[in-house]
């Protein structure tokens, strides 16, 4: 039970409340292990209402863009064309799908504001509404565009986003194109933090694991500090609290369930744009039964 003064502390981090407590949804990674299922079966659990390919893992300062679905397909050799009609089947459903960009492995970087254009245009024409001879994923567009920047420096990523890129792009073939960041709980995030600044990203998906300062292991009172910052810095933004599906998915930041559910959502969901939990990942979620513990919850 947590004590009257821990209340109290929690209640006076909080931003302005909303009269109600927030109806959320759920977001999964989903591409890093060839074991967790197909994209089609994920969706089919109806736990998600977004799922992020993960990753795009090389793209910028002069590279060939590489997409990285671990041991799901091989983008080279065609197959993960296969997948176009696993995310027209998500999408029909009212699941966004949409790319990440970056991840853990450190092979990409943005040398220029007109590099950052050239990305926006080929993530446009390869995976959004735009047109090439060669589609990684097939015919099928995807809902939007993801930023999990993990390495390198921060400059540029707000002009991918920005007029002139994808956000123009959209506006001028009359469909929206939804951004998403993954930031570190510590805020400002350190290499996202600009782009957040710079752009409104739709949702944001804030990593409350491997942050010892300001995830779970802090307790309730330092995640509710935590989340209080972000929430009330990115008030356009739908604001989701990121977190490992498993004990073993991260080094630190593992909530259970139970725990969760009756200390920790009744503290955020008061948060006017609190939108969910995102979870890493599909494949660790499959195994614990995360989301099916929560999603009545959240």
């Amino acid at each position: 039970m947590a004590s009257s003064s821990h209340l109290l502390l929690i209640a006076l981090l909080l931003p302005p409340l909303a009269s109600f407590s927030n109806a959320g949804k759920i977001a999964v990674y989903w591409g890093q292990n060839g074991n967790e299922g197909t994209l089609a079966k994920a969706c089919n659990t109806d736990l998600y209402g977004y799922v992020i390919l993960a990753f795009l893992t090389t793209f910028g300062n002069g590279q060939t863009p590489v997409l990285n679905l671990a041991g799901h397909c091989d983008p080279p050799s065609g197959t993960c064309r296969g997948l176009s009609s696993e995310i027209r089947q998500c999408r029909s459903k009212g699941i966004k799908v949409l790319l990440s960009l970056g991840g853990a492995i450190e092979s990409y970087s943005l040398s220029s504001s007109d590099d950052a254009k050239t990305v926006a245009r080929y993530l446009w024409d390869h995976y959004l509404g735009g047109s090439s001879s060669y589609r990684p994923l097939g015919d099928a567009v995807l809902d939007g565009i993801d930023f999990d920047i993990e390495h390198g420096s921060p400059n540029h990523y707000c002009d991918i986003a920005r007029s002139e890129s994808l956000v123009d792009l959209g506006k001028q073939a009359g469909t929206k194109v939804y951004l998403s960041a993954a930031p570190q709980c510590p805020f400002p995030d350190q290499l996202l933090g600009p782009a957040l600044r710079a752009v409104t990203f739709d949702y944001v998906w804030v990593q409350f694991y491997n942050n010892p300062s300001c995830d779970y292991s802090s307790g309730v009172s330092g995640v509710a500090r935590a989340w209080s910052t972000w929430t009330s810095s990115l008030q356009s933004s739908t604001v989701f609290l990121g977190l490992p599906a498993s004990r073993d998915s991260a080094g630190s930041g593992y909530i259970p369930p139970d725990n969760l559910k009756s200390n920790v959502l009744p503290v955020i969901k008061q948060a006017s744009n609190y939108g969910g939990i995102m979870l890493w990942n599909r494949f660790s979620d499959r195994l614990s039964g995360y989301s099916i513990a929560v999603n009545g919850s959240v």
